[in-house]
């Protein structure tokens, strides 16, 4: 099945909060695996979709029905104005494409009756708090600082920079920070956004010169949580306004929370006097969780849905899927929704039949020249230098990082791996792997950017 929705920040909303669970109801609905795929439309091609299901159900009610109503998230898919326009694939049963694009259009405008006012009003998530992330060594150091800005926002940590992959946590993180905070003072100033939506609220203040108001909004927080700030890149006017509101937050003792793709260092067309105050408090990372982290997230989840999990079947699942939590809630899903309509016990190989199209892409064959290629890619030099005899550090640094995901990701042996290196000895090739291995351990910054190349040679 596949959905298209009006703009960038509803299609990443509706991926992280639900589209695992809509796939979920798709296979269960269709009695078979059914894939969910989300892209944007054409302003012309987004049409208002029914407020009822084929079954003649409300949107609330079939939310309700599968468990898909009762977070803010809901309330931020899509305004009254931009609806969700959708295509049945041919794999899918006949009802199910229009029932799940119901779910998602009959989440947008109304509010769930039970949600406080000020979850909209913050568009705070409140079902992502402290207690439903499951800490780990991955999320230790960013999970502290998280807590003490909670407990004493505006003092230390301001502001606090969370940086990481897609899928591990850091949207939860700054949601749970928002949710103590508010727990401890209903009445302070909080307010969640994607870095997306800043640059919308310029673009309209701009507009209509009203920038006033665009002042009285940011400028008057207590607490502001952005997600994505790289998404400022080569948005100057954005920028500019977004330095005054820092400034004055800061000023003012509010905290801010920002989280990003990578390190401020790191961030791309955005100006140095903001990179340099992003790096001015404290910046964190979060990395992915190693296999423990990912067994404990799986039995976490599983009870949460009611549906414990044995603990051999979480570890089969956390050893093939190791890209990031949200890609693990996504196979745990699966599996639940293939034991419920095959009314079977969760157990190894129902699993597997459950990830059988995931396994499959797991088990692909990846070959060293895609990983030379991507590596030349992401650290701008030329494919040709993987097998050349040159030495510079710009050089033989990513040629020992391509070695290395070359014995990780294939079934290649040491001799074959230097002879695809220009005809290098099995040797050196085994001294980039055990230095790079080793630095991974302890140099976050090299094990973000190999998780990167990681996650994009995996598809």
């Amino acid at each position: 099945m596949s959905l298209r929705v009006p703009n960038r920040f509803k299609l990443d909303w509706i991926r992280s909060q639900y589209a695992g669970r809509i796939e979920a109801i798709l296979t269960e609905l269709a009695g078979k695996p059914a894939r969910l795929e989300l892209s944007l439309a054409p302003r012309e091609a987004i049409a208002p979709l029914p407020r009822t299901s084929p079954s003649g159900m409300t949107m609330g009610q079939v939310l309700q029905q599968h468990g898909l109503r009762g977070g803010p998230g809901a309330a931020q898919l899509a305004p009254d104005h931009a609806a969700v326009a959708a295509r049945p694939a041919a794999a899918a049963a006949p009802a199910a494409p229009a029932t799940a694009a119901s779910l998602i259009q009959g989440a947008a405008p109304n509010v769930p009756a039970n949600l406080p006012p000020s979850a909209t009003r913050h568009r705070i998530n409140t079902s992502l708090t402290f207690d439903t992330l499951v800490p780990g060594r991955a999320n230790q150091m960013a999970r502290t600082a998280a807590l003490h800005v909670a407990g004493a926002p505006g003092q230390m940590y301001n502001p606090l920079f969370i940086y990481g992959g897609v899928g591990l946590g850091k949207t939860h993180l700054i949601h749970a920070v928002g949710n103590a905070l508010l727990k401890d003072r209903p009445d302070a100033r909080v307010l969640y956004l994607h870095a997306e939506q800043f640059i919308s609220d310029v673009v309209k203040n701009y507009q209509r010169k009203t920038f006033d108001e665009l002042k009285a909004k940011y400028h008057s927080l207590d607490l502001l949580l952005i997600d994505d700030v790289q998404f400022f890149a080569g948005k100057d006017r954005t920028q500019e306004e977004f330095f005054n509101a820092f400034e004055a937050l800061l000023a003012k003792r509010a905290h801010i929370i920002m989280t990003s793709d990578t390190y401020p260092k790191g961030l791309v067309d955005i100006d140095e006097r903001l990179t340099s105050r992003f790096d001015a408090g404290l910046t964190v990372a979060i990395e992915p969780p190693e296999l423990e982290m990912r067994v404990a997230i799986l039995i976490k989840k599983a009870d949460a849905e009611n549906a414990p999990m044995p603990e051999d079947v979480a570890f089969f699942i956390a050893k093939n899927v190791r890209a990031n939590v949200r890609e693990l809630e996504g196979a745990l899903r699966k599996v639940l929704a293939y034991s419920r309509f095959s009314h079977k016990e969760i157990n190894i190989q129902l699993a597997r039949e459950a990830l059988k199209d995931l396994l499959s892409i797991q088990n692909r064959q990846i070959s060293v020249e895609n990983i030379q290629k991507t590596v030349a890619d992401f650290y701008k030099i030329k494919v040709a230098d993987m097998y050349s005899k040159k030495r510079p550090a710009s050089i033989a640094r990513p040629r020992q990082i391509a070695m290395y995901l070359a014995k990780e990701l294939t079934q290649k042996s040491l001799p074959e791996i230097g002879e695809l290196f220009g005809g290098r000895d099995h040797t050196t090739v085994l001294h980039a792997v055990r230095k790079i291995g080793g630095e991974r351990q302890k140099n976050t910054e090299l094990n973000q950017q190999l998780h990167v190349l990681e996650q994009t040679l995996k598809g």
